[in-house]
């Protein structure tokens, strides 16, 4: 992490890589009226049609810079409320009441954000320049493949830099002591070798002669968007189905504020069997995961701001995962800077 707060790779880097899809917030936070919302350093404007889609718009209505979110919903185009001008979900202004021919009407004034629903979330398309058809989101296969996982969304906003949660999760380490008392991270070595190995969108970061024993590897993927996924074994009091999955993604909304998604994934088959992991989720295992996330949320919070400042930082053998996966995004922020 640079130090100076004015490096544009640094900006890039705190605001969101451009050309991913980000999660932006739960599905049932966009209802009947428009709402607005602060995320990728940009207010958004959310809304939903007639037929239930979603569309996003940057929260600001190119004649005055009133917030369209305030306005009147018109299909797929909001009507900012304070001279009528109708901005279409392309961020077209396609008509200007006070003025009916001007320049701004038919002119694509507004940034726009391509959107998608699934899983339980909005996600929006942080692209860098225009575009109708952007790039698929390839998410994991325990987010798309119904029939064999079963899955909770657990969202929740926390008051530090995004990237300090993605830091976390590439570190299966911290569950050994963070989480020594869950009743599945109680187990495993304290002293750990470790290997990272190249995937094709990414890497995996694992313990070395230790699997299935406690939280002992990541996997971080970039896909048309960003994401990190980790198993837990379960021991048989947790039910029917595999090991304990968490398929993580984090959103930047302010330098020290971020939106956290957690999909809870169990590989468990239809009928009887997911019946009852539901269920025991609901009533038992839910309370101590959130005991868990809240370890985690209380920690990353209370961290210095500065703390991944490489000239304060002493990184060891069990840090690998970090390490590139900083590298990774750093070097994925300055080719978009200089490629602008």
């Amino acid at each position: 992490m640079s130090t100076d707060m004015n490096d544009p790779v640094e900006i890039r880097l705190r605001d969101g890589l451009r050309d991913r899809w980000y999660a932006v917030c739960p599905s049932n936070w966009v209802k009947a009226k428009p709402i607005s919302l602060k995320r990728l350093g940009t207010e958004i404007a959310l809304w939903r049609d007639g037929s239930g889609k979603v569309h996003a718009l940057e929260d600001r209505c190119p004649h005055r810079g009133a917030h369209l979110s305030q306005g009147q919903i018109l299909g797929d185009m909001l009507k900012c409320p304070y001279h009528g001008v109708e901005v279409r979900c392309d961020g077209v202004a396609v008509a200007v009441p006070g003025s009916p021919g001007c320049k701004l009407e038919g002119s694509r004034a507004t940034r726009n954000f391509p959107t998608m629903e699934h899983e339980g979330a909005i996600f929006v398309y942080n692209g860098s320049q225009y575009t109708a058809n952007p790039p698929e989101f390839k998410m994991p296969v325990e987010l798309t493949d119904d029939e064999t996982y079963s899955r909770f969304l657990c969202y929740m906003e926390w008051k530090c830099d995004y990237r300090y949660v993605l830091d976390n999760v590439v570190d299966p380490m911290h569950g050994t002591f963070l989480h020594k008392q869950s009743h599945a991270m109680y187990q495993g070595d304290i002293s750990a070798k470790f290997e990272l190995d190249d995937t094709d969108a990414g890497f995996v970061f694992a313990k070395k002669g230790q699997k299935d024993v406690n939280f002992d590897w990541s996997e971080f993927g970039d896909t048309g968007g960003q994401w990190v996924k980790l198993e837990i074994p379960y021991p048989k009091t947790g039910g029917p189905g595999s090991g304990f999955i968490i398929i993580a993604m984090a959103t930047p909304i302010a330098p020290n504020l971020c939106g956290v998604y957690f999909w809870r994934v169990r590989k468990v088959p239809r009928g009887w069997a997911r019946d009852t992991w539901r269920f025991l989720y609901r009533d038992r295992l839910e309370a101590r995961h959130w005991h868990v996330v809240e370890q985690d949320r209380v920690l990353l919070e209370e961290l210095a701001p500065n703390a991944n400042d490489p000239k304060l930082e002493h990184l060891y053998d069990h840090d690998q995962g970090v390490v590139r996966l900083r590298r990774e995004m750093r070097k994925m922020a300055k080719a978009q800077v200089e490629g602008a």
